[in-house]
């Protein structure tokens, strides 16, 4: 199994190249920077400007893009998350399109964002939007990646939830807060918070990749997949699983008003809620090792 990743260094790509190699995987990278980019010793880093037509993966994953909450949402950075995203999938597109042997699946970023503000309604990979920027952003990444279709390239959108672990993430900026006694709700904290462990979306994607290409004699499947663990939380629940799991009290909450002070309309992104349900990958037999918030953040912590 040959498998290209584009964004393979970040914090799911690296843990999805981890499991890979363990599986016996030839796993390459795709950076906008190759002379930059340390990798182990197994993994091979390659640039977008030396992607050639004889070149041959089985499965492309595509997980590039700017951090969507690394700084404030100006315009200028709203372009930018968009183009870091749109960039490096039209690339990939365009070796397609030129390549001999195409990959049997695409595996394409995608995030919860799609659904936008949707309160407590609960939500399938066939539900509705509500349009703002993260529904535009989400929207654009998947439809440049959707055009591989038109090459018989099977196409799997990951809407991913909100990843937890200590290596990264939001996971990774809440832990010194909380360990020192002053983790706080967001707002009302009635806002719904789709997660996943690490580990399951690390297992999630090795499993989509599996249905397409472990039984050659089957189509696998295409579309969205909410990549969700099935019981999401508010975030005041979140907040008291967390400060439970290390030990300490739920501190004051932080208002909502200074939260939209302080991150303008990224503030959308700790506000509002989407219930995420990971209906798909269900129906498709997954079974996720950690189904349940508390108990896996005490595993961790």
């Amino acid at each position: 199994m040959r498998v290209l990743i584009a964004g393979g260094s970040g914090f799911l790509g690296s843990a999805l190249s981890e499991r890979l190699v363990h599986d016996g995987a030839a796993v390459t990278w795709l950076s906008r920077t190759p002379g930059k980019t340390r990798a182990p010793d197994a993994i091979e880093v390659r640039g977008y400007d030396a992607l050639a037509p004889e070149d041959a993966w089985d499965a492309v994953v595509n997980l590039a893009g700017a951090g969507i909450t690394d700084r404030r949402w100006s315009e200028a950075r709203k372009r930018e998350l968009i183009d870091s995203r749109l960039g490096p999938t039209r690339t990939l597109l365009d070796w397609m399109r030129t390549c001999i042997d195409k990959p049997r699946v695409l595996l394409s970023g995608s995030a919860v964002g799609w659904y936008g503000d949707r309160g407590d309604t609960p939500l399938t990979e066939s539900s509705d939007f509500h349009d703002e920027f993260a529904h535009r952003l989400c929207a654009q990444w998947e439809a440049a990646a959707l055009e591989a279709e038109a090459m018989d390239v099977p196409v799997v959108l990951l809407r991913t939830g909100i990843v937890l672990h200590p290596d990264g993430g939001m996971l990774k900026r809440l832990l010194p807060p909380f360990r020192l006694g002053l983790g706080g709700r967001l707002g009302d904290g009635t806002q719904v918070l789709s997660w996943i462990a690490r580990e399951d979306w690390v297992k999630a994607v090795r499993f989509l990749i599996g249905l397409h290409l472990d039984d050659a004699a089957s189509a696998g499947p295409r579309g969205v997949f909410n990549l969700t663990a099935p019981a999401p939380v508010t975030n005041a629940e979140f907040t008291a699983a967390l400060a439970h799991a290390v030990g300490k009290s739920v501190f004051l909450p932080v208002p909502a008003p200074a939260l939209k002070l302080g991150f303008g309309e990224m503030s959308t992104l700790l506000l509002d809620g989407q219930r995420v349900l990971p209906k798909r990958l269900a129906e498709a037999g997954f079974e996720f090792r950690h189904p349940q918030l508390a108990p896996y953040l005490r595993s961790l912590l």
